[in-house]
């Protein structure tokens, strides 16, 4: 590595930032609405059926219940290391804290190389007819793009994702009005639902479609007014990703049948559009493919520059992660390298499912440690007692469920948990020898 490097002084809000309370929330439904809406449909039709629309609404309430604890959080603790603030404020800076982040950290990483992955597989079946080959390359060549523009800076960032989400909304408005309009009524008839266990087990499923509002937590930084904007942030891209799942899924399924979802899987969007618009309906599911899995990409690299920064002011991870080289913030240059070699030298499509379980285990963490600090930020208790439970529940029908059937993603979260562990007590354990030597 080149170049000269500078260290940066902890993340603080600064009435310079011009980020607004859209473009938060854009940077929300962008990490939130991804290439995830494509393979949900058929997963969760599977065990839903028709009744899907149901369960995404179930799953955006829960998501809803988590959003107010962040919100509250954020409010009063307004910090670049977003969710990792939170949780060193319940638990203090110890190795909960730390071993939080790096798990935290090394799933985002894990995150970005999925996604950039789908979309090397979505842009190599337009330019290179789903040659493997293009497709590793064309997914890296969008990690490096996706970093070169995080180092720019945020403004930029958040002007690009508006952009994205913009166009992706757009298309997938134009698609559940199109679809809906022309739907049959029969097919979304309650009497064909499943029963109610069946319903509220695929809510583990289409619950993963939210997890990615945890992003916003870390816009705080670049927010002018944190306290007030955030958690307007949250609720706003809780409620567009809500609204555009279900009215989606009512199209989908009010177009196909479940058992048609289920065989088109991650085509069922483009087969449910053809009836009306033909192969345009196809040509808009591949453009919305690629700009959703771009503005993941870029939501998901978004966190690890702030983040980063703001865990080596504490001590959490070394100061090397608060320098910058040739405009490239260390923490970013990490997680981009990461990345990187697990799309190069990985088949990810074996442990698709540990971002979300590692979601799910860091966010029941920030639930509990808000327990600890409820007074400080005026929650109500109750409210985060049945988020808690809400998502605790889903953690436990996704291990019984998801875990039980992706044995390499169980050895994937036990292995990342192990390492985030040695590394965490490894590091702090190097720098307290160094102290007592100085």
């Amino acid at each position: 590595m080149t170049g000269s490097s500078t260290t940066r002084p902890p993340a603080t809000p600064s009435p310079e930032k011009r980020m607004t309370v859209l473009q938060a929330t854009f940077i929300g439904v962008g990490s939130m609405v991804g290439a995830g809406i494509f393979a949900l449909l058929g997963a969760a039709g599977a065990v839903a059926g028709s009744a899907v629309w149901v369960s995404f609404l179930v799953a955006g309430v829960i998501a809803a219940l988590q959003g107010y604890s962040f919100a509250k959080l954020g409010a009063k603790y307004p910090s670049g290391g977003g969710i990792l603030t939170y949780l060193s404020k319940g638990f203090g800076e110890g190795h909960l804290t730390g071993i939080g982040s790096w798990l935290f950290f090394t799933a985002g990483s894990i995150v970005v190389a999925m996604i950039a992955s789908s979309f090397g597989g979505y842009a190599s079946s337009v330019v290179a007819g789903r040659d493997a080959g293009w497709a590793k390359v064309l997914g890296v060549l969008l990690i490096v793009v996706m970093s070169c523009l995080n180092a720019v800076g945020s403004q930029v960032v958040a002007r690009v994702q508006s952009v994205i989400v913009v166009v992706v909304l757009a298309i997938l408005v134009v698609f559940a009005t199109v679809t809906i309009a022309n739907w049959d009524p029969a097919l979304l008839d309650p009497a064909g639902y499943p029963g109610v266990q069946q319903i509220i087990s695929s809510v583990a499923l289409t619950f993963f479609a939210f997890l990615g509002f945890g992003v916003i937590t870390f816009t705080a930084k670049d927010l002018p007014n944190p306290a007030r904007q955030l958690p307007k942030a949250i609720y706003f891209a809780l409620a567009i990703a809500t609204a555009i799942y279900v009215a989606v899924s009512l199209g989908v399924f009010g177009t196909l049948t479940a058992d048609q979802v289920v065989e088109y899987g991650t085509t069922a969007l483009a087969e449910a559009a053809k009836p009306t618009l033909g192969e345009a309906g196809y040509v808009l599911m591949v453009i919305t493919a690629l700009f959703s899995t771009t503005g993941a990409v870029n939501a998901g690299l978004y966190p690890s520059i702030g983040m980063t920064q703001h865990l080596a002011s504490v001590g959490q991870f070394p100061p090397v992660f608060g320098r910058t080289f040739a405009r490239f913030p260390f923490g970013l240059i990490v997680m981009a390298v990461l990345a990187t070699v697990l799309v190069v030298g990985f088949d990810l499509n074996k442990i698709a499912s540990i971002g979300s379980a590692v979601a799910l285990l860091v966010f029941s963490a920030v639930s509990i440690a808000h327990f600890r600090i409820f007074r400080e930020t005026g929650a109500n208790i109750v409210v985060l007692v049945i988020g808690l439970i809400a998502t605790l529940g889903t953690f436990i029908v996704f291990c019984t469920t998801t875990l039980v059937t992706e044995p390499a993603t169980a050895i994937a979260l036990v292995a990342i948990i192990a390492l985030a562990i040695v590394v965490d007590f490894g590091w702090k354990a190097a720098a307290a020898r160094r102290d007592r030597a100085a």
